[in-house]
């Protein structure tokens, strides 16, 4: 302990020395403003975090991604078949020539023209043949003299046989001719017959009402039996498709099944039916003919290709939007939520793609929940918030 001695006037007086505690130093003050700082950030810390966990304790699943999903169904569904082939006449008519033939001498109609039957196509020169009819049709003239000249002889003797001028012998004789005569006559007249059927068939004929396809004679040319297909005809215009099918399409195809046939080239559609299914198979191809009739129309020219879609039949199946499939090296699949919400992936087989959606033909059966849409941002075993959708 110190001790100060003062001196005041002549006296003096003893004081005790304390230490000066007055000002703090800059150090001390430094460190509890650094403590205290550090003290309110640890507290701001420690709120932030208990009022996250409140948060989230008040409002369960709040931070879950929200899903749109849809439960399919069954539906009704149309099992269609796709298919290739060519344009043709449903029956085709070649027309050549009928008779004797010779030179052509006018063709009458043209690729398109629409014919009755027994129209003339075109005509061939029949002067020789003219000529042997009218000689034959003076042949039946004669012969009918000879016939009416027998029957006055035959009736003439009958009168004379009963005076007895005349003999029953010569009467029977004249009674023959006569008839001889007569047979002279429809001789005469069947072959002049024939020779008019014969000029008939010089001219070229439709056998039926249709529309004449091709042409090929031209006036001038000579013509015989042995000269082919003048003209191509379909029969009352009618067309169809050949259309190309594997053998697992024809096994479940029927006669009388809708179809839509589109020609190459062209958006326009036509509507058809089969007619007839191959009842054979090709053993090279391993695909048979599936016959679609349509209507005539102008944009539909046999020999062209087409395509067609054909409604084989109705089968019940899942049918989802096409946002809902996704694909990878595994295959086709969906993702669907369970009832713990959560997401699962279920592979998937699918059918017919339409623009009603995509049938599916295997995976589903239709009461899960399916995701909508933004498939590809999940994960399976991800819990998610869903939210029904009506199945379209």
């Amino acid at each position: 302990m110190n001790y100060e001695t003062k001196m005041v006037g002549n006296e003096s007086e003893e004081h005790l020395a304390l230490p000066d505690y007055s000002a703090p130093s800059h150090r001390r003050r430094n460190i509890i403003i650094a403590v205290l700082v550090v003290l309110a950030i640890v507290a701001g810390v420690y709120a932030f975090k208990s009022g996250k966990k409140d948060a989230a304790a008040a409002a369960p699943g709040s931070q879950l991604p929200t899903v749109s999903v849809v439960v399919p169904g069954r539906q009704s569904v149309d099992r269609t078949i796709s298919a290739t082939g060519t344009l043709a006449a449903r029956r085709e008519m070649p027309v050549g020539v009928a008779g004797e033939g010779g030179m052509i001498t006018r063709v009458l109609v043209e690729p398109g023209t629409w014919v009755a039957a027994g129209q003339v196509l075109a005509t061939v020169d029949r002067s020789v043949q003219t000529e042997t009819a009218a000689s034959l049709a003076a042949s039946v003239s004669v012969a009918r003299s000879d016939e009416t000249i027998a029957q006055a002889e035959l009736d003439r003797a009958k009168q004379l046989v009963d005076r007895g001028f005349i003999s029953k012998a010569d009467l029977q004789r004249k009674a023959a001719t006569r008839d001889a005569a007569a047979a002279r006559v429809k001789v005469a007249q069947a072959t002049l017959g024939e020779a008019r059927a014969r000029n008939g068939r010089l001219d070229i004929r439709a056998p039926a009402a249709g529309l004449v396809l091709t042409r090929g004679v031209e006036a001038g040319q000579i013509v015989g039996p042995s000269a082919g297909v003048l003209f191509r005809m379909a029969m009352g215009g009618q067309m169809e498709m050949r259309a190309q099918l594997s053998e697992a399409d024809l096994a479940g195809l029927h006669v009388g099944a809708r179809a839509t046939v589109v020609p190459v080239g062209t958006t326009q559609g036509y509507p058809g039916e089969v007619w007839q299914v191959s009842p054979v198979i090709d053993p090279q191809t391993r695909q048979g003919i599936a016959r679609i009739a349509v209507k005539y129309d102008p944009g539909l020219r046999p020999g062209g290709f087409a395509a067609a879609t054909i409604v084989g039949g109705v089968t019940q199946a899942p049918l989802l939007p096409d946002s809902a499939l996704q694909s990878d090296e595994k295959g086709n699949y969906v993702y669907i939520v369970g009832s713990d919400n959560k997401v699962a992936r279920r592979n998937v087989k699918i059918g017919q793609v339409s623009d009603a959606g995509v049938t599916i033909v295997g995976g589903l059966d239709g009461s899960e929940r399916v995701v909508q849409s933004a498939g590809g941002f999940l994960a399976p075993g991800q819990a998610v918030k869903p939210i029904t959708k009506k199945a379209s």
